[in-house]
């Protein structure tokens, strides 16, 4: 795999990242690449064990911790979250997708746990940012890189159910909303915190001792800086060690608040290669897993999609539209610089973690040079 550590090499030597972990693993074969450094300064290098913010490969996570209280019996996939969830037990649609926020009518029907997984709950975000309730729903779904920033729960619940959907339940695929609604009714139907739900039915029994909403201090030294890009092209540091991820936040974010590792976010890749690994059934693991748009939803999201479907908590391709695209690849991408998938089929999993923001929904030319580099390639070529 020496033309993978050439590819990430390159995007550091040409200052775009700092640094990067690159892990391609079949079966028990697995080659982990890092180069560069945790930080512009240099200050440690990069490792396998370094610790990033994973952001939205967070949401499969969550999407598969919420399965296990459906595999359970304490939720079922037809039942209306108001139930656990009140405060949206009665939400107005807008009449028209560009039409006025005061221009309501109620939803059609009662938003369901399906809906949540399938993220078409009717709010979130679609391609077109400039529809008046998608400017509202930005005063509530704000960055998920700053979880800081955000209320609790409740609150956030409230500030929630007084912005109209864009869509009327299971219509429309949107970004964003869904998962982190995922979290709160996790938290609210197990009777446990988000943080701790997560702990017990998938950080401890698969051995994810990196994987948390908050990096303890004894951790911070593995923990990477996070930057974006400004306007001239220079990294601008967004986050250090002891900033947002230093104590657990009032809305812990099933859509994106973990920390985790390349090696611990490939345990929960084979709980999915190894039909749940007794933690999820083999019929969940297949939910997640297949596709649930139709041809209409893909398209209302091709920002996002870019011609891929949606399973539970992430992206599923469809159609062989790039070297990298494998129908049914599953998988997804950070905000922070991160992608994560895994090819059932092959029993492939690449995983990609760096600590330079996205500037916008579209994969980097990094996260697209490091799938064309190992697109169908085991550890030892093909």
């Amino acid at each position: 795999m020496s033309s993978l550590h050439a590819t990430l090499r390159k995007y550091v030597d040409d200052g775009t990242v700092p640094g990067a972990v690159g892990l391609v693993a079949r079966g028990e074969e697995v080659e982990v690449v890092a180069v560069g450094s945790v930080d512009a300064a240099g200050s440690a290098p990069m490792t396998r064990e370094t610790l990033f913010r994973i952001a939205s490969i967070t949401k499969p996570l969550t999407a598969a911790a919420l399965l296990t209280l459906v595999d359970d019996g304490t939720l079922t996939l037809d039942a209306p979250i108001a139930e656990w969830l009140p405060e949206l037990a009665s939400p107005t649609v807008v009449r028209t997708p560009s039409g006025p926020l005061d221009d309501v009518v109620p939803a059609a029907r009662p938003i369901t746990v399906e809906d949540l997984l399938t993220s078409r709950p009717g709010w979130g975000f679609p391609s077109d940012f400039s529809l008046p309730a998608v400017q509202a729903l930005f005063a509530v779904q704000k960055d998920g890189r700053a979880p800081q920033a955000y209320p609790e729960p409740d609150a956030w619940l409230s500030d929630l159910a007084r912005t109209p959907l864009l869509h009327q339940p299971g219509e429309a695929w949107l970004y964003g909303t869904a998962s982190d609604l995922q979290g709160i009714l996790i938290a609210r139907a197990s009777g446990r915190g988000l943080p701790e739900f997560l702990s017990e039915r998938l950080f401890e029994p698969l051995g994810m001792k990196d994987t948390a909403f908050e990096v303890p201090k004894e951790k911070r030294d593995r923990f990477t800086t996070a930057y974006r890009t400004d306007s001239a092209g220079a990294l601008e540091v967004t986050d250090t060690p002891d900033g947002q991820w230093s104590t657990v936040p009032a809305f812990p974010s099933g859509g994106g608040g973990l920390a985790s590792t390349a090696d611990d976010w490939l345990a929960f890749a084979r709980l999915l290669l190894t039909s749940g690994a007794g933690l999820l059934s083999p019929t969940s693991v297949s939910r997640m897993t297949a596709n649930h748009l139709t041809a209409a939803q893909r398209e209302l999201g091709g920002l996002f999609l870019e011609g891929q479907g949606w399973g539970h908590g992430g992206s599923v391709d469809v159609e062989a539209l790039d070297p990298w695209n494998v129908p049914g690849r599953y998988g997804w991408v950070g905000g922070t610089g991160t992608t994560a998938h895994v090819v059932p089929q092959t029993g492939t999993v690449t995983i990609l973690l760096t600590q330079v923001a996205m500037d916008n929904p579209t994969p980097t030319p990094l996260m697209r040079d490091f799938w064309r580099c190992t697109a169908g390639v085991g550890p030892g070529g093909r």
